[in-house]
């Protein structure tokens, strides 16, 4: 009898899917240095301690700073209801607390966009279809329209259709997330097409609906019709006449 030995599995070759997460500041660019420095440290604050209160710990994750955004990758164990409904309520808390006796100015509001898929390490970050797509709903207009026109909120938060379908349709009743509470729609940005849901803590789709529309496009100025010309050459045998604006030259009478 031959002995057979299977051959070993490289690490390459395993595929692991995780729970990935961004998280960026709105209008950071309008700040100076200083006023930079301080809300990329709230943001970093906020966010450890939004964990801790939900019995996370951030110390695991994979995380990548990007000036005014973070973006993670989350352990395979981390329970996915958890993070949705927890940490993302008290998220919305710490950045109320924050801003609380902060000027108008001064506010620190995010948008936060979460999917679950491939997330690998690379020479330059991550690689995968689960950063790109994080990436991509975190820029989704509709996402930037909610948080611009919802002055009432510091945080508005979108998962991808297939988050949304595994976590919070079917396993989120533990963490109280309800599902009439989040708002669906199409995002398209660059290469990628797909679903998302938008959700704001202590709102609801209908207050949401109106910001996610798109623009009406400006009608278009109509165009000036072409003045008309009359040409009429008078000849020894007749009246020729030849059209008027763009038409054809034609003979019209002979006299």
């Amino acid at each position: 009898m031959t002995e057979q030995f299977s051959s070993p599995v490289h690490s390459d070759d395993i595929i692991t899917r995780h729970l990935c997460m961004a998280a960026d500041v709105e209008k950071y660019s309008r700040l100076d240095t200083p006023g930079q420095e301080a809300v990329q440290a709230d943001l970093v604050r906020v966010l450890e301690e939004a964990a801790v209160l939900s019995g996370l710990d951030r110390t695991n994750w994979q995380r990548q700073p990007q000036g005014d955004q973070e973006f993670a990758v989350l352990p395979l164990e981390t329970p996915e209801p958890m993070v949705l409904g927890g940490f993302v309520r008290n998220l919305a808390v710490r950045l109320g607390e924050r801003n609380a006796n902060t000027a108008e100015s001064e506010r620190m509001r995010l948008r936060l966009a979460i999917d679950f898929g491939v997330a690998r390490t690379a020479a330059l970050g991550y690689s995968g279809p689960a950063p790109v797509s994080v990436a991509r709903y975190l820029n989704a207009p509709q996402l930037k329209r909610v948080l611009e026109g919802m002055v009432s909120t510091d945080l508005a938060l979108i998962v991808s259709d297939h988050v949304y379908q595994d976590v919070v349709r079917l396993r989120g009743e533990g963490q109280s997330l309800d599902p009439r509470r989040y708002l669906r729609v199409h995002v398209c940005q660059k290469e990628f097409s797909g679903y998302g849901w938008i959700h704001v803590p202590e709102h609801t789709p209908e207050e949401l609906e109106p910001l996610v529309e798109e623009p009406a496009a400006e009608p278009e100025a109509p165009v000036a019709a072409p003045t008309p010309t009359h040409v009429v050459k008078r000849n020894k045998g007749g009246v020729f006449h030849f059209g008027s604006g763009d038409a054809a030259r034609r003979i019209n009478k002979k006299y």
